[in-house]
Parts: C-alpha cells; structure tokens; sequence
C-alpha cells in the first residue's frame, strides 16, 4: 500500500510538471510573443501641418515629483500649438503653486493650473481631474488630447513623435509604457516583473491589431479627441479604477484602433524603493484587475502556482526524490520562464542573473493579488493618497453635468 501511495505520488509530481512545461511553451509560442520587447514607438514621416495638442496632467500631492517632470512637459520642442493643462486634484502640498512657479521659471508651452474640487460619488479622483482638464481643452478645439501623469518625464521629442506616429496607422490612442524607475534592490527585483507580467496578459503585438485585446498605459496616452467623443471618455469610465485598460476598451468598442509599445524616451520618477511602497502600488488595483470577482482570485492564485512556483518545486522535489523526470521537467520550465524573463531584464539594463528568481517575484505578486482582496473586503480596497473607491456595481449611474 505504501509503495503505491508513493508511486501514485510520483506520477502526480511528474504530471504537474509536464503541464507547468507545456503551460510555459504555449506563452513561449502562443501568446503574442508578449517576452519580446521590440514593440517601441514606429518611426513616421512628420506631417505637412501638425495638429493642435493640449496636455491634460492631473495631479495630486505631487510636490516632490514635479520638478523633475513638468519642466520636461513644458519644453517639448513641437511644431504645432500645444499647450498644458495642470488640473490639482485636491493637493494639500502645494502642488498648484508649485507648477505655477515651475512654469515662470522655464520658457515653453503655456501652463493653466485648475483645479476641479473633491469628485463626486461614482469617479475615482483622477478621472474626475482628466474630465475637468478635458473641459477646459475643449475650448481650443485640440485634435489630439496627451494624458499623462504628473510623475513622469518627457524627452523634448516626445510629443512630436506620439503625433507623427498616430497618423500614418490610423491609431486614435497611441501609448507608451513609460520605463519605471529601477535603482533600490527591490525595485530591481520587482518592477520589470511588473511590465513582464502586464505584457503577459496584454500581449503588444495583439492590442495594435482590430481584434478585443486592448489596453494603454496610463502615464503616456496620446488620445484623438474625436475617438474621446465617440467612446464617451472619461465619463464612460468614470469609476474604474484601472483607468488605462478602461480607456482604450472603451475606444476599441467604439471603433478606434489602439497602439501600445515600450518606451525609449519616456520616464516615471517617482521612487518605490522599498517593498511596501511597490506592495501598496500592486495590491490598491490588483484585486480591481480581476473584477473583485472571488472566482478569478481562485483561478489567478492557481495560475500563478502552476506557471511560477511549480518549476523550482519540482526540480527541489526531483533532487530530493531522485526523480529525474520531475526535476528535468521542471528545470525545463523554469529554463523557458527565465528565457522568456530575460529581454525585459535587458529592457531595463538589469543583470540577467535576476532571471532565475522570477519565481519568487511572483510569489511577491500573488500575496500582492490576495492581500488586495483581503482589503477590499476589508473596506480598504483601491486606497489612495487618502481616497478608498467602492465597487463598480455600488456606483450610481448618474452623470454629473459640467459645471
């Protein structure tokens, strides 16, 4: 009996593994070639008359990150007319002074600081800043509207190039994940896992094409006003609290045809150098990802184990064992798991040492997913800078009209 017992579980582990190996050769082959990261802003010829832009930055509490990022806003060097809209979203730091300020000292595109007061029940805060900011852009009737955050940097060309390349494709967003800061081990060991993972779920190559893949990265989103009036932004997505992903649905169900790639010349500064600033940057929006839908979590948290931590396991249980075939199926998928790791490492100028431990980073990121579900029943779900947003299904449907 004993004997069968450990044979019975030797076939288990050795299935395991096989199926955690053939999980890693279908998103090797099968899933948008999401591991590479060759997918970065096509160059274009610049158009004959370029297109008025205004850039909406919605900003809250964001005194320490400004001057690192405005000015960089504030200098592009474009050919068109183009100006800023900074909307204060309720900063108790001096943010609005402070981008006043940042615009009298350097010489550019003119700065409006406004600021839209709380938002009402039923929008996330920033949303509610890009509707104002929005509004005030309308009155000089811009083609094209550029959403960015108010912690990340521009190069000088950085607008002229989004432009140029919306139109030779025909794309009504064109959006650049900006390259995150990776200086504190752990944001060595975490942070290109973070992009790894997204591009995972949303393979580049699949959201440029006219099928349902779709998602943006929120810090850099150049948007043609009219895909904006068509799909009803942001009043459609009033209360989502991953608001990029739910921009560039809206404007793919809407017809628009969405870009998304890795950025050369884009930059976030905002700093997470410890664990718990990253942990807090994952878990306010993980649980939202999955719908707040507790089957999900299960099917996630299954996932994660399967594709991430099976491999190490089983080569560990195969040494142990003596099981040869569990420890070389492991060591197979967790070879195909670092490979596939590995361009994002050079992405972000890492050691491709940190490869093998993607294994452990996901571990990282499921506590990140369970603890977001645990706050979100807890009450404290999508927190931030002092604001906790409830269910989508808890909102009213009402939109408020523009004052």
């Amino acid at each position: 009996m004993g004997q069968t017992a450990h044979v019975s579980a030797d076939v288990w582990t050795t299935a395991v593994s096989a199926v955690s190996l053939a999980a890693w050769l279908w998103l090797l082959l099968a899933q948008g070639f999401f591991w590479r990261t060759d997918v970065r802003l096509p160059p274009a010829a610049e158009p004959a008359q370029w297109p008025s832009v205004c850039v909406v930055v919605p900003a809250r509490d964001e005194a320490a990150v400004l001057p690192a990022s405005l000015p960089s806003l504030l200098a592009q060097d474009y050919p068109g007319r183009a100006e800023v809209f900074l909307v204060d979203d309720g900063s108790t730091d001096g943010t609005g002074e402070l981008a006043r300020e940042l615009a009298r000292r350097a010489a550019g595109l003119p700065l409006t600081v406004a600021s839209p007061g709380e938002p009402p029940a039923g929008w996330t805060g920033k949303l509610w800043a890009v509707r104002h900011g929005m509004a005030l852009a309308r009155a000089r009737e811009p083609e094209f509207l550029l959403l960015t955050d108010a912690d990340i940097a521009h190069a000088p060309d950085s607008l002229r190039r989004l432009v140029a390349a919306a139109g030779p494709g025909g794309f009504d967003v064109v959006s650049q994940m900006a390259r995150l800061r990776v200086e504190s081990g752990w944001e060595r060991l975490v942070v290109p896992a973070f992009v790894y993972f997204f591009a995972q779920l949303y393979p580049f190559r699949w959201i440029a094409r006219r099928g349902r893949t779709a998602a943006a990265a929120g810090g850099c989103v150049l948007l043609r006003t009219r895909a904006a009036e068509r799909a009803r932004i942001p009043d459609a997505i009033r209360h989502a609290v991953i608001d990029d992903v739910a921009l560039a649905r809206a404007v793919k169900g809407g017809g628009g045809r969405v870009w998304l790639g890795l950025a050369d010349r884009v930059d976030s500064v905002r700093p997470y150098p410890r664990l718990g600033d990253l942990w807090r940057m994952v878990s306010r929006s993980a649980y939202a990802q999955l719908r707040h839908q507790p089957l999900l979590l299960a099917g996630t948290v299954a996932g994660l184990v399967l594709v991430y931590l099976v491999p190490p396991l089983a080569v560990a249980v195969g040494a142990v064992t003596g099981d040869a075939a569990t420890a070389l199926l492991g060591g197979a998928a967790w070879l195909v798991m670092a490979g596939t790791y590995a361009p994002m490492l050079r992405y972000y100028r890492q050691p491709l040492w940190l490869a093998p431990l993607l294994p452990f980073t996901a571990s990282l990121y499921l506590g990140m997913t369970v603890d977001s579900a645990v706050q979100h029943y807890r009450g404290r779900g999508a927190a931030w800078k002092g604001r906790t947003y409830a269910r989508p299904d808890a909102l009213p449907e009402a939109v408020p009209e523009e004052g």
